[in-house]
């Protein structure tokens, strides 16, 4: 046989790899494009802390799109349990009555609390020294001495601890936040957010999530940190973790009768250097609104709702409008959000909606807004 033809000859091992590589190929093209378009990563296991949140309709609600699963509820509250249960359907196999009973037989890798602000402090107590990451509801804490114990418990164990706002999924907010942060506005000069409904009762919460919705000391106040972290939050991110100079506060009781223990309208004034923030919190709009607007040296941008927003720029003769569309992984919601972070696809920088030090910012203005409410006084701070 000459040159030529033996250089034809293949191997037996060799001819089998390509028959195998060639039936492969077959197999894969052959697979429907949804499998083809699955995470090889397993889905995140996820505790719930409480159940008295009216926020929990969010995870228990949430369709299964492969990235999470609930290992275990924590909750003591039989008829709340049954009811949810029963909505839901949720096996009570998954139900337990105390945080760290369910976190020593699951093991979860993260707990999303949806209790008390209160409790928020006992729950990372219980998850940090076990490793465990946590997720809470709006505001982080009920006080600054809490959130200083949960930060402190945070960075020793090296877990994070974020905080949940339904306003850091609006697409509008985030558009905001591009165009602040590329000048396209100029120099921020005065930040508006409206935040709030015609309260709790009004809008007929459920009455476990009324109970300490409303008690100054399960929730930190009322609508003050309710609504008014909203504000807080945002205009910390979009001023890149900046901390005002001072702030003011005016809150008032209007309906006595329904919430005898806490104020149902706030406003709380930031002083910056060269802007202003102000927040309007109240159980008492005629309707539920969560929008912002934005103030700059060359331009404005209002905010409606979590799609349509307008604006107006100096070269502009007249206002535009648009509507987004929602935002797509891992800003689609907060349990996206919750998995990016765990599996370091994303880093979050301090001043990010749902980072620990942004939030260790709205605490030193809610905490100074409710001394000023308190004294009439500007509260410098630190």
């Amino acid at each position: 046989m000459d040159k030529k033809t033996d250089g034809l000859r293949t191997h037996p091992k060799t001819i089998a790899r390509q028959l195998f590589l060639l039936s492969s190929l077959f197999l894969l093209l052959a697979m429907p494009l949804s499998v083809l378009g699955q995470s090889s990563k397993e889905p995140l296991k996820l505790g719930v802390a409480g159940l008295s949140h009216d926020h929990v309709h969010w995870i228990l609600g949430r369709p299964d799109l492969g990235d999470v699963e609930i290992v275990g509820i924590a909750e003591a509250n039989k008829e709340l349990v049954a009811r949810l249960a029963k909505h839901y359907g949720f096996s009570l196999d998954l139900v337990f009555d105390s945080l760290e009973e369910m976190i020593e037989e699951v093991q979860p890798q993260a707990v999303a609390a949806f209790g008390s602000v209160y409790d928020h402090l006992s729950v990372v107590e219980a998850c940090a020294p076990k490793g465990v990451h946590v997720m809470v509801e709006k505001p982080l804490a009920v006080s600054m001495e809490h959130a200083l114990k949960m930060k402190a418990l945070a960075q020793k164990h090296a877990i994070h601890l974020l905080t949940n706002y339904e306003t850091s999924w609006y697409a509008t907010n985030h558009k905001a936040y591009e165009m602040v942060q590329s000048q396209q506005l100029g120099d921020l000069r005065k930040i508006v957010v409206h935040d709030g409904h015609e309260g709790p009762k009004e809008i007929g919460v459920s009455k476990e999530f009324l109970e300490w919705l409303t008690d100054p000391i399960l929730n930190g106040a009322g609508v003050l940190t309710d609504f008014g972290c909203y504000g807080a939050n945002l205009i910390t991110w979009l001023t890149k973790g900046d901390k005002p100079e001072a702030v003011m506060a005016l809150t008032q009781s209007i309906k006595p009768d329904i919430y005898p223990k806490v104020e149902d309208e706030a406003t709380i004034l930031l002083r910056y250097p060269k802007m202003q923030g102000i927040i309007q919190a109240s159980w008492n709009w005629p309707f539920s609104r969560k929008d912002m607007e934005v103030y700059g040296s060359t331009g404005y941008l209002i905010s409606e709702n979590s799609a349509d927003l307008r604006f107006r720029l100096k070269d502009h003769k007249i206002e535009q409008r648009q509507t987004l569309n929602p935002l797509t992984d891992p800003y689609r919601d907060p349990f996206s959000l919750l998995v990016a972070v765990i599996n370091n696809s994303i880093t979050l920088e301090d001043y990010d909606l749902p980072a620990l030090e942004n939030n260790m910012v709205v605490m030193e203005i809610l905490e100074a807004a409710k001394e000023s409410a308190r004294t009439g006084k500007w509260i410098y701070l630190e």
